[in-house]
């Protein structure tokens, strides 16, 4: 599986819409074939930062994400929205999406 970690510093100005912005590319990505997920977060440290954590089944399915027409759209649209360039942590790892924490449980 192909896990993807990156880190997206908004604009101030597009901070309160980033999502808006952003979802028509989200839901195009999350219906690829190879898609696991596609997850958006924000920080609670960094103002005007949105995380997203994705996943692809295999590289071929990451390799499609990165050559889709939606992909390259968003590409385009993202440099007006942004105010750094994002940090990105990509990595192969085993597996086929979530597991379960060993540690932790919810009381009973």
């Amino acid at each position: 599986m192909i896990f993807i970690v990156v880190k997206f510093t908004a604009r101030p100005e597009h901070a309160d819409t980033w999502l808006a912005s952003v979802d028509e590319f989200t839901q195009a990505t999350r219906q690829e074939p190879g898609n696991v997920f596609f997850e958006w977060s924000t920080s609670v440290e960094t103002p005007n930062q949105f995380v997203l954590v994705e996943a692809f089944e295999s590289a071929a399915a990451g390799e499609a994400h990165v050559t889709s027409a939606h992909f390259k759209t968003a590409m385009a649209a993202f440099p007006a929205l942004i105010a750094d360039t994002p940090e990105i942590i990509n990595v192969e790892v085993p597996g086929t999406g979530w597991s379960r924490m060993a540690e932790l449980k919810p009381a009973e």
